[in-house]
């Protein structure tokens, strides 16, 4: 029986999938770890991209920062926030982090920065206060693009998410370090294609999201209108 038989035998059957083991316990988990750390990677680099799309300032801090984070090793981040704080969640939280904010970053210093400035200086001549223009106007308008760096920052922690298994938590990296561990390759396959299905299953979600968010004709809302009309 080649590997792939072997994973698939795993995958269906019942047995595996209950349990405080089991698949859907460690999908449940791994998806814990992801959403934690997108939500707060979204509190920290949402607001300030906002901030800097608006004002156009510090913009080429703000894309060196990104690249910086992006640059770091998150397994070695990892391993040197075990040391200074010990197991537990904290340490691979922070590091997952490290791997959401720069797309959150990114996409919504995007957004805002690339919204149509006669839209902006419109909202302004009606004598919208700055707080006003960035939150009524820039922002729906930025709404895509910032989506587009939530999914991209979401794939990306939901793919880095398990190295928690590598500090003695949960998730779908469990499959992936014990199979290692203990020789049975079939079951890091397993862990591998739970995380791809996993990813794909997200992004799709956030894919209709964006398109959701489109305003005008071209949006989701607007394919809709379209087709009741015909």
């Amino acid at each position: 029986m080649n590997l792939f038989s072997q994973a698939w035998d795993y995958l269906t059957t019942a047995a595996n999938w209950s349990g405080e083991t089991g698949i859907a316990a460690r999908l449940g988990e791994h998806l814990f770890y992801s959403v934690l750390a997108v939500a707060l990677s979204a509190l920290v680099a949402v607001p300030i991209g906002l901030v800097i799309g608006h004002t156009r300032r510090g913009s080429a801090l703000i894309v060196g920062f990104a690249n910086a984070m992006r640059a770091l090793p998150t397994l070695g981040l990892l391993t040197f926030l075990v040391l200074g704080l010990g197991l537990g969640l904290i340490p691979p939280l922070l590091a997952l982090i490290t791997v959401g904010i720069p797309p959150l970053l990114a996409g919504a210093y995007a957004g805002v920065a690339n919204v149509d400035d006669t839209v902006v200086d419109a909202s302004r001549a009606m004598g919208m206060t700055e707080p006003q223009v960035l939150l009524r106007v820039e922002l729906p308008n930025a709404l895509p693009i910032v989506l587009t760096g939530l999914r991209a920052a979401t794939l990306q922690v939901v793919a880095t998410a398990t190295i928690a298994a590598y500090v003695n938590l949960g998730g779908l990296g469990r499959y992936i370090f014990d199979g290692i561990g203990l020789y049975k390759y079939d079951r890091v396959l397993v862990g591998a294609i739970l995380v791809a299905a996993l990813a794909l299953a997200l992004d799709g979600l956030l894919a209709l999201a964006v398109r959701a968010s489109i305003p005008g004709p071209d949006g989701l809302r607007g394919q809709l209108l379209r087709k009741q009309n015909h």
